[in-house]
């Protein structure tokens, strides 16, 4: 019986999910890299780490890390010769917490944002963030300056207030949320990517919803919100690969659907 993959850490979801060449006159089959072989290619190629240091950071044997790269780096040769699209998903992998040892960023963007957005909740507290704008809910999830958050206590709404993004973009949206200690999102179009990473976060996601955000949440509570599980957003899809814009979480971490999840 073989052994279970070990989850590889990574620092933070991949901003851009998908790329293309745009001389491609026909529908070709993207080349698939997971987002650890994306880590390994941000963390030797771009940070300028060694194989020994990446592996340190991603908490696997350097052995392992030298394979993740050898394919990544394979995949991309695929792309830049044969002219393929690329896209990025899937693999084993677990969301930094900021907590890494073996991370020696002087400032880690995950503590950052933490230390931003970090809100306390009680024991019976459950808490909904809307994608929020002039009372209504903002249909661009990556887009969204501001979300409205709401703490429930026994099926009634106890307390709301309005957080800004600060500009965070769309690729560290989740962690926000999850920073927030947010248990639910309702949204309107959301891209495949962040639908991943806050999946990843144990967030879980009402999307293609729209109107007032304070009816919507008391639709929710009702259990009559009208949203759409299987929203997908295509605003300016093109320009940032379709990503607009992953419970509660100790320090015990496990696998599962294909990554891995606090």
């Amino acid at each position: 019986m073989s052994r279970p993959t070990k989850c590889r850490m990574i620092c933070r979801f991949p901003q851009t999910l998908e790329f293309a060449p745009t001389n491609v006159g026909r529908e070709c089959e993207p080349v698939i890299m997971t987002v650890d072989e994306y880590e390994t290619i941000r963390l030797i190629d771009r940070e300028g780490l060694s194989q020994e240091e990446c592996s340190q950071m991603m908490q696997v044997a350097r052995t392992t890390a030298q394979k993740i790269y050898e394919s990544a780096r394979k995949k991309l040769a695929n792309v830049l010769v044969d002219g393929l699209p690329l896209k990025i998903e899937g693999g084993e992998y677990r969301l930094c917490g900021g907590k890494n040892r073996f991370c020696g960023a002087a400032k880690c963007h995950i503590e950052e944002i933490n230390r931003i957005f970090q809100k306390s909740k009680g024991d019976n507290i459950m808490r909904i963030a809307v994608t929020y704008e002039n009372g209504q809910i903002f249909q661009y999830f990556g887009h969204t300056e501001q979300f409205k958050v709401y703490d429930v206590e026994d099926g009634k709404i106890v307390s709301s207030e309005v957080v800004s993004t600060n500009g965070q973009g769309h690729g560290a949206l989740a962690e926000v949320l999850r920073a927030l200690k947010a248990d639910a999102l309702i949204c309107g179009g959301i891209g495949g990517g962040a639908r991943t990473a806050l999946e990843t976060a144990g967030i879980a996601l009402y999307g293609g919803a729209s109107g007032d955000a304070d009816a919507a949440v008391e639709a929710f509570l009702a259990g009559s919100l009208n949203y759409n599980p299987d929203v997908m957003c295509s605003h300016h899809e093109g320009h940032h690969g379709g990503d607009c814009g992953g419970h509660h979480h100790g320090e015990n971490h496990e696998c599962r659907h294909g990554h891995c999840v606090d």
